[in-house]
């Protein structure tokens, strides 16, 4: 029980991810109902989640993908509402779900990725590291927006952690993109790794840049393909713009 709305008002809503309902009154009801949570949410309040707990569950678990993606672009603004501890107990689990989902849910956690990840402890936020991996892989190969999305969070996601977890986890998709099919994705890809490289040096892991700048020209300048080469003078180009600005 509540009293920030009416009782009836309240279970009428909820009454609404009834599957039931959604086969004989309305399909697309569950998808509005997935759609205003967020603002029931923040109504509530915090403190009444627990009104809204099961139903969250129930549309996350929808057979209708179009209902798990609404969620999943609106995840982030829900944890924010939530705070870090329902955060971490109640919208990890569901997060985590939506990263193993079709690419049209995927997309929605990926979008908001850093703000989502930012909201979480850093021991939890770490354990994502080994996931961000699989974001590479879609269900589609063409759909490059999807690895475009990526570099873009990636480029945002590089302050949550250490210059060590960065070498050793989110080095290794920048270069893939790097060597993308797509000119759009190895473009904003060349960005990826200059601010990679503004890290190590930002915070005196010039080890780690040195290594890093070795590896790209092995990889890039002595390419025995052209497009390879042409990656190493991009990222030159980036890198100089950078440090204009």
């Amino acid at each position: 029980l509540q009293d920030i709305i009416p009782q009836p008002l309240l279970d009428q809503y909820l009454s609404m991810t009834d599957p039931a309902r959604a086969q004989t009154v309305d399909t697309e009801i569950a998808k509005h109902c997935a759609y205003s949570l967020p603002g029931v949410a923040l109504t509530l309040g915090r403190q009444n989640w627990h009104c809204l707990k099961d139903t969250y569950e129930t549309l996350a678990s929808d057979v209708q993908w179009k209902v798990r993606r609404t969620l999943a672009f609106s995840i982030h603004e829900l944890a924010v509402i939530l705070g870090d501890q329902l955060t971490a107990a109640d919208l990890v689990p569901i997060f985590n779900g939506f990263l193993k989902d079709l690419d049209e849910v995927r997309i929605g956690v990926l979008k908001h990725l850093y703000d989502f990840l930012k909201l979480l402890h850093a021991d939890k936020r770490r354990e994502y590291l080994y996931q961000l991996q699989e974001f590479v892989v879609t269900d589609n190969s063409r759909n490059w927006r999807f690895r475009y999305e990526l570099a873009e969070q990636l480029i945002l996601i590089l302050e949550l952690y250490n210059p060590n977890d960065v070498y050793d986890y989110l080095r290794h998709i920048a270069l893939t993109l790097c060597s993308d099919k797509v000119s759009e994705v190895r473009w904003i890809s060349f960005k990826l790794v200059v601010a990679i490289l503004q890290k190590f040096y930002a915070n005196n892991a010039n080890a780690l840049g040195l290594n890093f700048i070795n590896e790209l020209v092995v990889r890039f300048r002595h390419c025995s393909k052209w497009v390879g080469r042409q990656a190493f003078a991009f990222i030159c180009q980036v890198g100089m713009f950078s440090l204009c600005l």
